[in-house]
């Protein structure tokens, strides 16, 4: 019987010293994480192929010799008569061209018996120019044409007819049309406006011919 017992009581006994000893000692997969068995992810894995992307137009042909560049037609009159006919214009005639059309508006100006201030401002506009192609031709074969000589010229009258207007208008309410105001009264400035609208009509005819 005691021995039974004391059988038993070893039986019982064992369980709790099992579990002591276990939770004891210290755990040796700790901190390592899953150990496990994986599976295999590269079995069914392929590699992905560079693709190489082709732009949607042919490379453009590089015309680097002159063997691929079609020659001009030379040969051709209608090519050299119309394609590579010279202009015949000169700057100089290009200028006298601009001179033209200023000197038709202020005889309009003087035609028209235009105001004092817009005859003014043609005449300035003109005097501008004529100083500008003074000095561009000054000292150059085009400085000896009849022309060229004319147009300064007249740029000097306009700008004297063109600066008595003025005084006239500032100036005649106070003085007497005797003795130095006379030359500001409606007869003279009228004469001084016909003097220089024939020489303007002149100019403008020697300007066109030198154009043919």
């Amino acid at each position: 019987m005691k021995k039974s017992v004391l059988i038993l009581l070893i039986f019982l006994s064992f369980p709790i010293s099992c579990q002591g000893a276990f939770f004891s000692q210290e755990n040796p997969f700790e901190g390592q994480g899953y150990v496990g068995t994986l599976p295999d992810l590269t079995k069914n894995f392929r590699p992905t192929e560079p693709v190489t992307t082709k732009p949607v137009f042919e490379e453009t042909k590089q015309f680097n010799s002159e063997n691929q560049i079609k020659p001009a037609p030379r040969d051709n009159p209608a090519f050299v008569n119309i394609i590579l006919k010279q202009d015949k214009s000169s700057p100089y005639i290009n200028d006298l061209t601009e001179f033209i059309e200023m000197l038709e508006k202020i005889y309009e100006s003087i035609e028209n018996k235009e105001t004092v201030q817009l005859f003014a401002s043609r005449v300035y506009y003109f005097n501008q120019n004529a100083d500008y192609f003074r000095q561009k031709y000054e000292g150059k074969p085009q400085s000896s044409y009849i022309s060229y000589e004319k147009l300064l010229e007249l740029s000097l009258q306009a700008r004297s007819v063109a600066q008595l207007r003025i005084e006239a208008e500032k100036y005649s309410p106070y003085l007497a049309y005797t003795g130095e105001g006379k030359i500001y009264n409606s007869t003279n400035i009228e004469e001084q406006m016909e003097i220089l609208k024939d020489e303007v009509e002149k100019t403008i005819t020697i300007l066109k011919l030198v154009e043919e």
